[in-house]
């Protein structure tokens, strides 16, 4: 009889198989790890978020708390001959049970500093008073004094049609803000960061420039006039510590402070605010820093930043 015998298949065809089977196996094994890993990073990407989200709430509550305990403590701080030295910061750890970390409130005078508006006036003309004591501050900071030309030209009205040069581009109206000095042309990001701590966007509405002598820094001294130098300025400085200004009248006590030095009249003033308030609130790496400013006279809030 004859008999049909099948073949044997070839040893390395059955060897092929296995190794598309293992192949195979090994692509499915790589596919569900990456899926299980994506999946785990999601989930653990969400839940930091879920908690950064938390925490930034619960920061940002703590910030308000302390803008709102600077308010009330305001109107018994400025009572106080101490507070015309500049400014105050407070430190505060652990300020309830269950929250650790720390806020910090800075208040600060704005009447200490150079104020912006001041060189348009009231009817929308340059007022040269302002411009000049701009320029002094500017020389004391080592800045370019184009710099006073191109701030007044963002702030006057163009009153004439077919205006060329800085002032097309000007905002032709108040500064509302420090943070629009990078908006003019020429003034660079380090001339903002150098010119920050010493000018302010408040004052008074009929746009005239008042410097506060119990707290204005040094620089700003400067600026009240071309005879008072840098040693002049640090003598206002050491004598206020001790000696606060009842009056402008009272400079004439410091040594070397005589009546040619030329200040314009009405510059110089003793009374303080607006304020601007300082509260960051941090924990465990997360901060929130809340920004504003705080009008004494009217019980305002006239500025507020949070980020």
């Amino acid at each position: 009889m004859n008999f049909f015998t099948i073949p044997a298949f070839p040893r390395f065809y059955l060897n092929d198989q296995r190794g598309i089977a293992l192949v195979i196996t090994l692509l499915t094994v790589v596919l569900v790890t990456a899926m299980v890993v994506e999946f785990s990073y999601g989930v653990y990407t969400g839940i930091n978020n879920l908690y950064n989200w938390r925490d930034s709430q619960r920061l940002s509550i703590m910030a308000k708390s302390g803008i709102n305990v600077a308010v009330r403590y305001l109107p018994m701080a400025i009572r106080e001959p101490k507070y015309s030295t500049g400014a105050i910061e407070i430190p505060v750890e652990n300020p309830f049970e269950d929250f650790t970390g720390i806020i910090t409130i800075r208040i600060e005078d704005e009447s200490s500093k150079f104020y912006l508006n001041s060189l348009v006036n009231a009817r929308g003309q340059k007022n040269d008073s302002a411009y000049n004591a701009f320029i002094r501050l500017l020389r004391a900071l080592s800045l370019d004094e184009k710099i006073a030309d191109r701030s007044t030209d963002w702030i006057l009205k163009k009153w004439e049609t077919g205006a060329s040069g800085p002032e097309v581009t000007a905002k032709s109206s108040r500064i509302l803000t420090a943070d629009e000095l990078l908006l003019i042309d020429g003034i660079s990001g380090k001339d903002y960061d150098t010119l920050l701590p010493y000018v302010t966007v408040y004052g008074s509405m009929d746009n005239s420039l008042h410097i506060n002598i119990n707290s204005a820094e040094k620089p700003v001294l400067r600026c009240l006039s071309d005879a008072i130098t840098d040693a002049l300025a640090q003598r206002v400085v050491d004598y206020r510590k001790d000696n606060p200004f009842l009056g402008p009248s009272d400079l004439s006590r410091v040594p070397g402070f005589g009546k040619d030095i030329g200040i314009p009249p009405g510059m110089v003033i003793t009374d303080k605010g607006p304020f601007s308030i300082r509260a960051a609130a941090s924990s465990g790496g997360v901060k929130r820093i809340i920004e504003t400013v705080f009008n004494m006279s009217s019980g305002k809030i006239e500025y507020w930043k949070e980020y």
